[in-house]
């Protein structure tokens, strides 16, 4: 296929192999694939059963269980043949970390293993390791043994590498980066072409979701290049609960949906897993209707892919430059947020900034040099006598996005700026129908891409079934989740799976209820260890199951507290925010 992977202005789904999961297909001209993962104690097979049918009863076409070791493989084993009095037709997916021979047993008894490049040993595995050439060789020979069972099975297999658990080998080369997440997925990706082995998919997967998205861009172009053609399993890790783990999700997922790229989904929620269902289907429908464009296709060059640079602007007040984007809104209320609101034909700011809205390039003339918002479409842009106007260095544009390809619109106008050397700045604005919770959802996985590519210096939404200051909401959760201008406190919030040994929905509500007034402070929540540390490597705060009752805390990436019993937790998190002068009252 070559390297000839590139952001477009068309929607096209990439050409993928199908992948056989049992009686499930992934890849290929199957539809976009919806899963989720259990959080019960796997060898509680009552209990894991149970919610493995309400995750199909929302609608998920696979279901995934933690299996630590040869216990927990065992009882996969046991679960498959309950779900298969009701459900045949669904696969089961092991979840495996530290322990091969759970993967190893696991081949035999499910339709699909996961295994993670970052763990697939254990560390005292590897202490016995004398340098990089037998760690390869190591790996070499254990995964062709599963990749054999797999074969003698029919049992597909996950590549699945995570942003917060590189191995220390890949770690010392190339740091916790996509570009090692990259290498690390495509060593092992080479060793299944090598041992003849298909029936992979493979997945990147961060809390960040820029982060996420690129490694996954990386990712497409390193498989294009030797000619592979995996598919792709999308998901924003620790993405947390509520509209905010929905925007971020959305954020992250629908910037790769919007290209093309992804073969199946989950959307991962601190929230009870059939919740997630509802979201994924949002998202996979939302991109697999026809997508009919007038634009003309072309490839966008203009925006690198897998490297971040904001667009380079002027700056009309507060719009534009190296600022934060803006977010507008055409309604007044109390505790007003935005940064602009249209009243009496002008965009006003608290900051007493005016801005004249103008629909036409002859009213603009009239403002020629003075500060001025043109509301236009990509027709207008073209016009002939736009041209002054645009490179007026009082010019701010609101490009309206009116096509069922917002993405792609967008894309067109940036790139047309770009071939005219236009340096005004850029909010683009769009209206949704749908009712305000998936309206929500579905702003994010449209825009969210156009902050993580850096070419847009405001978003203005508005809803038709929700008032604005639920769309105001949504804009700011946008900007927040591509970390573009942080207005509330973040928490990366983990689902919780069979690891988590605390009550990790009521924990995120005990902990969110304390400290969502802290704008700006990172926290993160997470059952166990082994996304935990490096996944909230970022954050400021850090709450990590540790044990059967027992949380251990962080911060930065330094444990500072072990042993803490779960009932004094919440209270020791907020006392050592306190000790670090980041507590404010509230």
């Amino acid at each position: 296929m070559g390297s000839s992977w590139k952001l477009s202005t068309h929607y096209k789904r990439l050409a993928t192999r199908q992948v056989t999961i049992g009686k499930w297909h992934v890849g290929g001209n199957a539809p976009i694939g919806i899963q989720s993962m259990t959080n019960t104690n796997t060898l509680d097979v009552a209990a894991t059963l149970k919610q493995s049918e309400a995750i199909i009863a929302a609608g998920g076409e696979a279901v995934r269980c933690t299996t630590q070791g040869m216990r927990e493989a065992e009882a996969m084993g046991h679960l498959r043949q309950e779900l298969d009095k009701k459900y045949p037709n669904i696969p089961l997916v092991a979840d495996v970390h530290f322990n091969a021979n759970a993967a190893f047993a696991a081949a035999r008894l499910v339709e699909k293993v996961r295994i993670n490049p970052g763990n697939f040993f254990l560390s005292r595995q590897l202490e016995r390791i004398a340098n990089e050439q037998e760690e390869l060789a190591l790996i070499r020979t254990r995964l062709f043994e599963l990749i054999d069972l797999c074969k003698t099975y029919a049992t597909a297999l996950r590549i699945g590498v995570n942003h917060g658990s590189l191995s220390e080998r890949i770690m010392k080369r190339y740091g916790n980066t996509p570009k090692g997440m990259v290498a690390s997925a495509m060593e092992y990706l080479r060793l299944c072409c090598e041992a003849d082995f298909t029936e992979v998919v493979v997945s990147m997967k961060s809390s960040n979701p820029k982060i996420m998205v690129q490694a996954n861009r990386m990712l497409v172009r390193a498989m294009h290049q030797e000619g592979m053609t995996f598919p792709l399993h999308l998901g924003v890790t620790e993405a947390g609960e509520g509209e905010d783990g929905r925007i971020k999700s959305a954020v992250g997922i629908g910037a790769l949906l919007s290209d093309g790229l992804g073969d199946t989904l989950r959307v991962s929620l601190t929230e009870a897993p059939e919740r997630e269902i509802p979201v994924a289907q949002l998202l996979a429908r939302h991109f697999e209707q026809p997508r009919p464009v007038d634009i003309p296709e072309r490839g966008i060059t203009c925006i690198d892919p897998v490297h971040y640079q904001r667009r380079a602007t002027h700056q009309v007040g507060c719009i534009g430059n190296a600022q934060v984007p803006v977010v507008m809104s055409e309604e007044v209320w109390e505790d007003q947020a935005s940064d602009f609101v249209f009243q009496n034909d002008r965009l006003s700011a608290a900051t007493g900034q005016e801005l004249p809205l103008l629909n036409s390039w002859q009213a603009a003339q009239k403002y020629k040099g003075a500060p001025k918002a043109v509301c236009l479409n990509r027709y207008m842009l073209r016009e002939e006598e736009s041209e002054a106007i645009l490179v007026d260095p009082g010019t701010v544009l609101i490009i309206m996005l009116t096509s069922s390809h917002p993405v792609g619109e967008a894309r067109d106008c940036i790139q047309y700026l770009e071939e005219k050397s236009v340096k005004a700045p850029v909010v683009f604005r769009r209206h949704y129908h749908e009712h305000a919770e998936e309206a929500a959802i579905l702003a994010a996985a449209d825009l969210g891409v156009l902050f993580l590519d850096g070419v847009a210096d405001g978003l203005w939404l508005t809803f038709t079934k929700g008032s604005a200051k639920q769309a105001e909401e949504t804009a700011f959760g946008i900007l927040q989740s591509t970390h573009d201008r942080i207005t509330k406190t973040e928490y990366i919030s983990c689902p919780g799976c069979g690891r988590t040994l605390f009550n990790l929905e009521a924990t995120a509500r005990a902990i969110r209820e304390r400290t969502a007034h802290l704008k700006g402070l990172k926290i993160g929540i997470m059952g166990c260890i082994v996304n935990g540390p490096g996944e909230m490597a970022d954050a400021h705060y850090g709450y990590v199951g540790a044990g059967p009752g027992t949380i251990a805390l962080y911060k930065g990436q330094s444990c500072v507290r072990k042993q803490i019993p779960e009932s004094e937790a919440v209270e020791a998190l907020i006392t050592l925010i306190k000790e670090h002068g980041d507590w404010q009252e509230p």
